[in-house]
C-alpha cells in the first residue's frame, strides 16, 4: 500500500492522478512539519517520516509499505539570487535519508517594480547555481535530487510585458478545474517528472525499497534529467562567482581559532573538530537575525563548497556562519565582526522561546491525556523537533555561528 503524506491535498491528488499511483492502493495523510509548529499533531507522525522532517518539511512524501520512496517540494517564487536555495535544507534532509527528492521551481517568473515614474515588468530568472548544489548532493549520496521547471510561458514570451499571464506571474496552471492551483500537466517538464515517479514506483515494486535505491541513479530517465540539469547550469552561465557563494570568505582556520580564543578559559580550550581542517568557509549575513532564506542557503553552501562525505564531520573546510560585517585582519591573523543588526542574544532568545513547547519540565500529574504521547516523544528526541526550523538548520549545518558579541561552536 502507498501512503501520500501531504501539506496540500489538492497537490497530492494531482500527483496521484497523473502517475501510476492512480492504479495503486493509495491512502492520503496530512503532513505535520514540526513539534514547534504543530504541537498537537506532530507526535502522531510515524518515526520513519519524522526522520525526514528533522530539518524541514517537503510538500509531499510518498511511502510504500512504510518505507519513504520519494519526496516533492514545489514553489512558485522568483528564483533569483538567494531565493531558490530557501528550500534547500528540505531537499538535503530527504536525500540524507536515502529518499529521492524532486524539486519543482519556475525557470523564471514575472515581477513588477515601480521606479518613481515608470513600472518595470520583467522575467526574474532562476539562479543556475542550484543545479550544481543538487548535483553535489547526488555525487555524495548516490540518491536522485532532481529539479524540474514549474511551467511558465517564459520561453514562449521572452518579453514579459507581452505575456497574457502577467497577473499569474507568467505561471501556467492546469486546465483541469480539479487541479487549477497545480502546474500545467501537459508541460514537458511535468511529463518528465511523472515518468520519473513512475520509474521509481516500478523499480521499488520490482526490487523492494532498499535494493531499488541502489538502482535509481542508473535509470535512463533519471540519467537524462541529471544531464539536462548539468546543461542548464552551463547554458545559463552558472559559475562559482555567483550568489550565494559571493557572500562567503575563505580564511585560514587559525584566524577563526584566534577569534574564538576570547572564549577560552584556563580549564577549557577549543576542541579538535575546528582545528582539524586547515581552512574555513565563512558565510556572511549582514542582516537582522531570521531564518529565510538564510537557513536553506547555509545548507546549499555546505554542499557547494565544503562537504566531501555524508556527515558534517566529512567536510574539507569548516562551515561557519557570521551574522554581521566580516573583516579579515591579516596583521593580527584574526577576523573582526561588526553589526548593528543582531546579537547572539537574538539566537538565544529564539531558542528559549522554543522551551514553551517543551513538556519535559512538567510533572506527570501536570500532563493532559493528549500530551502524554507527545511527552514520550520528547523523552526520546529531546527538543529536536520542538525548536523552530531555522534554529534546527543553523545548528545542524554550521560548525560555528559568530556574532559581534558572542559565538557558538562545535568541539566534535
Amino acid at each position: 500500500m502507498y501512503r501520500v503524506w501531504h501539506s496540500s491535498e489538492g497537490f497530492a491528488d494531482y500527483i496521484i492522478a497523473h502517475t501510476c499511483l492512480q492504479s495503486r492502493e493509495v491512502v492520503k495523510a496530512m503532513l505535520y512539519e514540526s513539534d514547534a509548529n504543530k504541537p498537537h499533531h506532530f507526535h502522531t507522525m510515524p518515526d520513519h517520516i519524522k526522520q525526514i522532517l528533522y530539518l524541514d518539511a517537503p510538500d509531499i512524501i510518498v511511502e510504500y509499505d512504510t518505507e519513504p520512496i520519494f519526496s516533492i517540494e514545489e514553489s512558485k517564487e522568483a528564483g533569483t539570487g538567494h531565493n531558490v536555495f530557501q528550500r534547500f535544507a528540505r531537499l538535503a534532509a530527504s536525500v540524507e535519508n536515502n529518499v529521492p527528492a524532486l524539486y519543482l521551481y519556475p525557470e523564471a517568473v514575472i515581477i513588477s517594480r515601480n521606479n518613481d515614474t515608470e513600472q518595470t515588468v520583467r522575467w526574474d530568472k532562476i539562479n543556475p547555481l542550484v543545479f550544481r548544489g543538487l548535483s553535489s548532493i547526488m555525487n555524495i549520496y548516490g540518491i536522485p535530487a532532481l529539479m524540474f521547471y514549474y511551467p511558465t510561458d517564459f520561453r514562449d514570451v521572452p518579453n514579459a510585458i507581452h505575456s497574457s499571464l502577467i497577473r499569474r506571474k507568467g505561471i501556467r496552471y492546469d486546465s483541469d478545474a480539479n487541479y487549477r492551483d497545480c502546474p500545467d500537466s501537459s508541460d514537458a517538464q511535468m511529463q518528465r517528472m511523472f515518468a520519473i515517479i513512475n520509474d521509481i514506483v516500478s523499480t521499488v515494486e520490482r526490487y523492494g525499497v532498499i535494493m531499488a535505491r541502489e538502482k535509481l541513479m542508473g535509470l535512463r530517465n533519471i540519467q537524462d534529467q541529471r544531464a539536462w540539469m548539468e546543461g542548464e547550469f552551463v547554458t545559463k552561465g552558472g559559475n562559482e562567482a555567483m550568489s550565494p557563494l559571493t557572500a562567503t570568505t575563505t580564511v585560514s582556520t587559525s584566524y577563526l581559532i584566534n577569534h574564538l580564543r576570547r572564549y577560552e578559559e584556563r580549564t577549557y580550550h577549543i576542541g579538535e573538530l575546528l582545528r582539524s581542517r586547515p581552512q574555513t568557509v565563512i558565510y556572511q549575513v549582514n542582516a537582522a537575525f531570521r531564518g529565510d532564506p538564510y537557513a536553506g542557503i547555509l545548507a546549499a553552501i555546505d554542499y557547494l563548497k565544503c562537504r566531501e562525505g555524508k556527515t558534517f564531520e566529512e567536510r574539507r573546510y569548516n562551515l561557519v556562519m557570521c551574522w554581521g560585517k566580516l573583516t579579515v585582519d591579516d596583521d593580527h591573523q584574526t577576523i573582526v565582526i561588526e553589526s548593528d543588526n543582531c546579537s547572539v542574544n537574538d539566537f538565544v532568545s529564539e531558542v528559549k522561546a522554543c522551551n514553551d513547547k517543551n513538556l519535559l519540565v512538567k510533572n506527570y500529574d501536570e500532563l493532559r491525556a493528549g500530551e502524554v504521547p507527545r511527552y514520550y516523544m520528547q523523552v526520546r528526541y529531546g527538543s529536536m523537533f520542538s525548536k523552530i526550523k531555522h534554529i534546527r538548520v543553523f545548528s545542524y549545518f554550521a560548525d560555528a555561528i559568530l556574532f559581534k558579541d558572542g559565538a557558538l561552536w562545535r568541539d566534535a
